[in-house]
């Protein structure tokens, strides 16, 4: 049995100096440039992140930024029905209601030229380029991407990355995979003789948490 109202969003905040309320939902935060304080609308005592750094919550939140040109991205896992218009990008995803899964936040770094061999992922995810320039193609489609540039993998659909040739390139993803993949890679290469390949990314963990189905998502 799958969750057939469930779907994976994604918004960014250009927050320059200000305040922004987000509902009680299952997020992940992560701070592009800048910082900022995460403050639940709750007695629990605030958090502060810097750039580079980011955080799961399931509560209502204020972020408030810290300095001038902070950017903030942040993911949410709920139901289509939720009212998100801040989402700029809003896609389904099937998960098993009996299943059990993660979240993984983590960054995929390129040198200049670096490439992701053809590849798939086990399960859906939003990534967000943070510098440098990627070319992405799947299924027949190539999408050419510039800094804070969102696009989504459902993670079958096999997919190539070219980085810039001139300058380093990274993105930051969010996944939800299979609670068995804690701690291991969620990558598998198509073509055999890739696997052996001396790979050009690197990858820094940011989270990579067991979570609950938002009780929204069980409902037929």
């Amino acid at each position: 049995m799958t969750v057939s109202n469930c779907e994976l969003r994604f918004a960014r905040s250009e927050m320059g100096s200000s305040e922004l309320d987000l509902g009680e939902h299952l997020r992940v935060l992560f701070v592009a440039r800048g910082s900022a304080e995460i403050s639940p609308l709750t007695d629990k005592r605030p958090r502060s992140l810097a750039m580079g750094e980011a955080a799961l919550e399931a509560e209502a939140v204020r972020v408030i930024a810290n300095e001038e040109g902070t950017v903030v991205l942040f993911w949410e896992l709920g139901s289509p029905h939720d009212s998100a218009p801040y989402a700029e990008m809003r896609e389904p995803v099937d998960l098993d209601v009996n299943g059990e899964y993660l979240i993984r936040c983590d960054r995929v770094d390129f040198p200049p030229g670096g490439e992701a061999l053809l590849h798939t992922h086990q399960g859906p995810g939003i990534r967000c380029l943070l510098n440098g320039g990627l070319s992405v193609a799947v299924a027949g489609h190539t999408k050419d991407l510039k800094p804070l540039d969102p696009w989504f993998e459902s993670g079958p659909e096999p997919v190539y990355a070219s980085a810039s040739e001139n300058e380093p390139t990274a993105f930051v993803r969010v996944m939800v995979l299979p609670a068995a993949l804690l701690g291991e890679s969620s990558i598998r290469y198509v073509r055999e003789e890739d696997r052996a390949k001396p790979k050009s990314q690197r990858y820094t963990v940011y989270l990579d948490e067991p979570i609950a189905l938002p009780d929204c998502l069980h409902t037929p």
